[in-house]
């Protein structure tokens, strides 16, 4: 009896919960519950799928809360293809190109990559490049500089940025990074004598340059004494020099020619646009002094067409140039509003990109002023028909050469620096 009272009371009690059939065991038999009356029935029990959950229990999966970065970590494993049927494959990636992923997402954390085979470096490079890590702010340019350190010239040899001004005040320290190249073009960027790449440029990390191009850079003789300073007194800095364009800078003088006397390697030089007031004069010198003869006709080493973005970092350039243009889209909208200003009356100046010209109005009322060496085997120019020079014209010039070197030797003794050139050498 109080077994049947216990059942009883507990198929009668108030539970909203369905917990399904009930089953007794006695006497060795399994017997089921009935709800209805209370009373047990001798029936084989039938299979009741058990319920662990309720059913007002929802599901909801963790991956949509989880970032795209998450999401892209866990499917970067697999490459994913269709076959011909158009049903999905997949397949798992190989060790080395999950640690390459890995490591170029963290680029920025590594100490040091020097002695690391540059076959690797270069792969892991380029997967760094194209997850973008050296356009961010910070880390970029720490991860930057650990490949420009171990590697040099094989991360960029040759760096064109001719009318980049904006890239390079955007990425400055960036720019600055790169060392070993062998040729930099800054044409058209209106640096000015007082920017800091212009004095960057004096550095041991760019004694490298050979080539360097410096048209329309608004630069005047103060200007080329910061930048001879080091060859003309320490004998450093870009002491090996061969092309040196200084075209469209018309604050140029003949006292600032006078400073490029120190580059004595220099091959091909052109001043055309400057501002000199005896040509002559400076032809002659340039001759006499450092054996580099006035073109007749344009020299192909200063048609800008030399000189280009070379090595791993090429498509990083872009990336930058790219990164500024972007920046800059918003500004586009102003455009509107400023053209309202100027009809209502209001004086509003409008700053266009300016482009640098290949051929200037200056140069050509100046005439060309480009200049090479006639020893040159890498030479354009067809010199036998243009400098046809008898041999009295030569020993003239090896006489008046070897009288320069011995007015040089002798005052070399009584060599004093001003205070100006002083204060010059403390700066760097």
């Amino acid at each position: 009896q109080s077994w049947s009272r216990g059942m009883s009371y507990c198929l009668h009690s108030e539970s909203h919960l369905d917990t399904g059939p009930i089953y007794v065991r006695e006497n060795g038999k399994l017997h089921v519950v009935n709800r209805g009356a209370g009373s047990i029935q001798n029936v084989t029990p039938k299979a009741r799928p058990f319920s662990l959950f309720s059913r007002t229990f929802s599901v909801e999966l963790c991956m949509n809360r989880e970032d795209d970065r998450a999401r892209r970590q866990r499917t970067d494993h697999f490459i994913f293809t269709y076959t011909k049927e158009g049903n999905l494959r997949y397949s798992a990636k190989s060790l080395f190109s999950l640690v390459l992923g890995y490591i170029s997402d963290n680029v920025d954390h590594i100490d040091s990559l020097i002695g690391f085979p540059e076959q690797i470096a270069e792969k892991l490079f380029s997967a760094a490049e194209a997850r973008q890590k050296f356009t961010e702010p910070v880390t970029g340019l720490r991860a930057l500089q650990k490949f420009t350190e171990a590697y040099g010239s094989l991360v960029l040899c040759s760096l064109c940025l001719r009318n980049r001004y904006l890239v390079i005040s955007e990425k400055l320290e960036e720019i600055k990074s790169f060392r070993e190249l062998t040729c930099l073009d800054l044409s058209c960027c209106k640096l000015g004598d007082e920017h800091e790449l212009l004095e960057h440029l004096t550095k041991e990390a760019l004694s490298s340059v050979k080539r360097l191009l410096l048209k329309d850079n608004s630069l005047s003789d103060a200007g080329l004494r910061r930048m001879t300073a080091p060859v003309r007194v320490l004998k450093k800095g870009l002491e090996n020099l061969l092309v040196l364009d200084l075209s469209c800078n018309p604050k140029i003088t003949d006292v600032g020619i006078g400073y490029l006397l120190s580059f004595k390697k220099l091959n091909c030089l052109d001043i055309s646009g400057t501002g000199l007031k005896d040509v002559d004069a400076v032809i002659k010198r340039l001759q006499m002094q450092i054996g580099l003869v006035h073109s007749k006709v344009p020299l192909k080493e200063f048609d800008h067409s030399n000189c280009k973005t070379e090595g791993w970092a090429e498509q990083t350039i872009l990336q930058w140039e790219q990164a500024v243009m972007e920046a800059m889209k918003p500004q586009d909208n102003l455009r509107s509003r400023a053209a309202a200003l100027r009809f209502y009356g209001k004086t509003h100046r409008i700053e266009e990109v300016v482009k640098c010209t290949l051929v200037e109005p200056e140069t050509k009322a100046s005439g060309n002023l480009q200049f090479y060496k006639e020893n040159i085997e890498n030479c354009h120019l067809p010199l036998k028909k243009e400098v046809a020079g008898s041999h009295e014209l030569k020993n003239n010039k090896k006489r008046a050469l070897a009288e320069q070197e011995r007015e040089r030797t002798s005052k070399q003794k009584h060599l004093c620096l001003t205070v100006e050139d002083w204060d010059l050498l403390n700066t760097y």
